[in-house]
């Protein structure tokens, strides 16, 4: 269990200060994460990784001359928002353009996108590589759907050393998808990890038993075995990498490759265990007539104190391996030497100033303070349940649902109060609360309720109260924006209780029911829909390798929408009766 925290929704913001403070030569802080210390040759590649928090030395620790220009950390195995990545990427720019690079998970490829958009609207050229290297999250034929684990380092590795090189940002992609293509990783765990605050490790596995194929946030294995010798875990990873069925181009066999290794500890496997391992993972490969290049060995990418380890092979050619030795000086990785650059100027950090408030009537200045009201309801709600969305989003998922719920309605109460206090109208001040959770929670369910926010925001507007048609319109507006996300009816996600209850209250309108009373019949149709969803299959996310664990278990998104229509309705209600 993690045992040393304050507030653990602080955790994360507390974790990167002390990074920061500690490794002051190799990084500096500015909004969102961190940025290399010392001064990038303008002009060239800036390459910007990240994702969640809990993954040391990803990412944070790889930012440095030779590797990363930055890293956007986001919340505990949360993804960062797009206002981060944007405002890291921002930081790191040069001039040369901007590679986000960053493991295949929903969340990041969500917020990472929409940072992208911001960018190349703002006159940055900005290309996206994701890494999939995890063979047990998909099978080959689908290979695209498949999650970044360690081997984000071998993908990073290789754009940093080509973007150091002065290389174009045409080229730093090719390169880049080249060894993503070429890198392949299996893990396993003995134990599942814990949170901070958390009573409960995310999950467990039984004593004696290993799980296989777990992810780095908690996921749980696609199967059991019985915990081998050091030795038997050696041939596994080497025998299903081996094996995988999508070898990657140009790799016919692996007698007479050239391969980089490395062996990963996931938190609480420690150093001299993991070289135990790599001595038969050594044997083994040569062996099988494999040329060993410049391997590592010990923590690439942690999940807090997981019991657990992954082996990925990179397979080289001659571009790929020059790059792979290329020197690089960071925190938590260091190779070769490097000439240290000039320290980067403090001034130049970007501030982040809000825009002023736009001006409202006083009918939506008024109901801007119901809004605030039913945002502060939310959070009574979410509060009162983020324990049981945390447990039931654990069942196939990571378990971080409930405290990103927390920390993204929090920052939503907090904006939309200045906001108020501002002036703002009901248009706005949804619009600032929106955005408020998408930069605090991270991760796919914070993009979504800011998108929501936002929609629901703009339909309202500043010029006058909200009627029963606008609420209509804003809802209908959330729903369309949140399924431009992907996610269709049966999915088994947030989406399975918001269009049923889009629907339920536009009907309920239609025939004339006050917005009191739609709400209220709309709310009920939700908290049906959120049960309904025990019965389904993920189709989407974390999820859906762990489908079938699912089945049985309530939707955690689905079940948070609906609490969350119940908790706005009891306000609208009550207002409506003054």
């Amino acid at each position: 269990m993690t045992r040393l925290y304050n507030d653990p929704s602080d955790f994360a913001d507390e974790m990167t200060d002390g990074f920061v403070a500690a490794n002051q030569r190799w990084v500096r802080r500015v909004h969102g994460g961190v940025v290399r210390a010392t001064r990038s040759t303008p002009g060239t590649v800036a390459l910007v990784v990240g994702g969640g928090s809990g993954h040391y030395p990803a990412f944070g620790g790889l930012v440095g001359q030779g590797l990363a220009h930055g890293a956007a950390l986001g919340n505990l195995f949360a993804s960062p928002s797009w206002q981060q990545v944007r405002s890291v990427a921002r930081s790191a720019h040069t001039g040369g353009g901007v590679l986000l690079s960053y493991g295949n998970y929903a969340g990041d490829v969500l917020n990472f996108d929409a940072a992208q958009a911001k960018l190349v609207a703002e006159g940055i050229e900005t290309r996206t590589v994701r890494v999939t290297d995890d063979i047990a999250s998909a099978p080959a034929a689908e290979a695209h759907k498949r999650r970044g684990i360690a081997g984000d380092l071998t993908v990073f590795k290789v754009a940093a050393a080509a973007a150091e090189a002065g290389w174009s940002l045409d080229e730093v992609v090719r390169v880049a998808e080249t060894a993503n293509a070429r890198t392949r990783s299996v893990g396993v765990a003995f134990t599942g990890c814990s949170l901070p605050g958390a009573d409960e490790p995310l999950f467990t596995v039984p004593e004696g038993r290993m799980a296989v194929g777990m992810g780095i946030h908690g996921e749980p294995g696609i199967g059991e075995v019985d915990v081998p010798t050091a030795d038997g875990l050696a041939a596994l990873l080497v025998e299903s990498l081996l094996a995988d069925a999508e070898r990657p181009e140009g790799v016919e066999e692996a007698r007479g490759q050239r391969v980089a290794v490395l062996l990963n500890g996931l938190g609480s496997v420690k150093y001299e265990e993991l070289f135990v391992v790599y001595a038969k993972v050594d044997a083994l490969l040569r062996e099988a007539g494999v040329e060993i290049v410049e391997p590592e060995v010990g923590e690439l990418v942690t999940s807090f104190d997981m019991a657990g380890a992954s082996l990925t092979l990179f397979w080289l050619d001659d571009e790929l391996e020059s790059l792979w030795a290329a020197p690089a000086d960071a925190p938590a990785y260091k190779k070769g030497s490097v000439d240290v650059a000039a320290r980067a100027d403090d001034a130049e950090l970007e501030a982040l100033v809000a825009a002023p408030v736009p001006p409202a009537t006083a009918a939506s200045r008024e109901a801007a303070e119901l809004v605030l009201a039913a945002l502060e309801a939310v959070r009574a709600t979410v509060e009162q349940h983020a324990d049981e969305l945390g447990r039931i989003d654990a069942v196939a998922g990571d378990g971080d649902h409930g405290i990103g719920m927390l920390r993204g309605v929090g920052a939503a109460v907090a904006a939309a109060r200045e906001a108020l206090q501002a002036g703002a109208g009901a248009g706005t001040l949804l619009d600032r609360a929106g955005d408020a959770w998408s930069d605090r929670a991270g991760g796919t369910s914070g993009a979504l309720w800011g998108s929501a926010l936002a929609s629901l925001g703009a339909a309202v507007g500043d010029d006058e109260a909200p009627t029963r048609t606008s609420v209509v319109a804003g809802v209908g507006g959330a729903t369309e924006a949140i399924l431009e996300f992907g996610a269709v009816v049966g999915d088994k996600t947030m989406v399975d209780v918001l269009v049923p209850f889009d629907e339920a209250l536009r009907a309920e309108v239609e025939r004339g029911a006050d917005l009191a009373t739609a709400w209220a019949r709309a709310s009920g149709v939700a908290l049906a829909a959120a049960a309904a969803t025990a019965d389904l299959l993920p189709r989407m996310g974390r999820a859906r390798p762990h489908a079938e664990k699912s089945l049985g278990t309530p939707d955690a998104g689905a079940t948070s929408l609906a609490l969350i229509t119940e908790a706005v309705g009891l306000v609208v209600a009550s207002r409506q009766r003054a």
